[in-house]
């Protein structure tokens, strides 16, 4: 049977790219900043049974858990750096191991961001990695810098993550082939990294959507102490969501939540520029909405018709 320190040994060491001034291996990790530089540190949990199915495999389990916390440092603006792994296991399970580590070290190794420490733990299983970036002192993209008139961008596409958790629980009809494509957006989010770095100095405010966008772009809204209209039918369906009727397109690319796209504000004059770093990152980013004076968030359909819309994001303690 492997150990605690076994199981670190043979899943999680010996990939160190000796960025970490110190590494695994010591009670702390130390890191130290590029001259010039700041740090953006960020946290995300994931709980079996809350954030995930008991049985997930192990290898999307191991994308997933490190892809959420790399798109908070997209909405930063922030380059990856190092990272750190807690995780509880109900028991130590080697081919379940191998392949948790291979998904996660897979996209570490894709954003250059190295494994620095954590730790192990029997219990219920639960993942929850610590991420740490770079970005230069003054260019951090923040929720309290949205200015009135900005226009409202979404990168990607919304609403396919919420699609498949809605065929899985048997709330919708969908063909084998339409939930394992919904479901690759549940199960493997792309973190917008290069596309937040491409923002940095150039958009205002900015987060990534993880629980629903109603529900985020109003932590963007109160901490800038602004309200916003949103052309509901202009937010981007995915590719399965958009083959479903209009009042469920409606709810789920409004109100879905898992989609780790990035909402972000930026003003008009900067629409040329908005449009070349999108391609410069290759990530697709589609204009919803504007930023208004007027609190609160309001509803138009394609036509710019007024909507009374009911619509709320996902809550951990509802």
């Amino acid at each position: 049977m492997l150990s605690e320190f076994d199981l670190i040994r043979r899943y999680f060491t010996g990939r160190q790219r000796a960025r970490a001034t110190l590494g695994i291996g010591d009670d702390c990790a130390l890191l130290t900043p590029a001259p010039g530089r700041q740090l953006a540190i960020s946290t995300d949990m994931l709980v079996e049974d809350r954030h995930f199915f008991a049985g997930e495999d192990p290898r999307r389990l191991g994308h997933k858990s490190l892809a959420v916390n790399l798109s908070d440092l997209a909405a930063m603006g922030a380059t990856p750096r190092a990272f750190t792994l807690a995780l509880a296991l109900p028991h130590a399970d080697a081919a379940w191991l191998e392949a948790f580590a291979a998904g996660l070290f897979a996209l570490a190794d894709a954003h250059d961001c190295e494994l620095i420490g954590g730790d192990t733990t029997k219990g219920p299983l639960t993942i929850c990695i610590s991420v740490f970036g770079e970005l230069a002192p003054g260019t951090a993209l923040r929720r309290a810098a949205a200015e009135v008139g900005d226009d409202i961008y979404i990168s990607g596409t919304l609403g396919d993550a919420r699609l498949a958790l809605a065929g899985y629980r048997g709330e919708l009809a969908l063909s084998p082939a339409d939930l394992a494509d919904a479901a690759a957006r549940m199960h493997l989010p792309t973190p917008r990294v290069a596309l937040g770095q491409a923002l940095a100095g150039l958009a205002h405010a900015a987060l990534d959507i993880s629980d629903g966008l109603v529900g985020d772009l109003g932590h963007i809204l109160q901490a800038s102490q602004v309200g916003a209209t949103l052309d509901v039918d202009a937010l981007p369906a995915g590719p399965v969501l958009a083959r479903q009727p209009q009042a469920l397109r409606r709810q789920f690319t409004a109100a879905g939540g898992d989609d780790y796209e990035l909402c972000f504000t930026a003003a008009p004059a900067a629409r040329a520029a908005i449009a070349a770093a999108a391609a410069s990152s290759a990530t697709p980013v589609t204009r919803v909405g504007r930023i208004e004076a007027a609190p609160g968030l309001r509803w138009t359909d394609a036509s710019g018709a007024a909507l009374a819309l009911e619509l709320a994001g996902f809550d951990h303690f509802r």
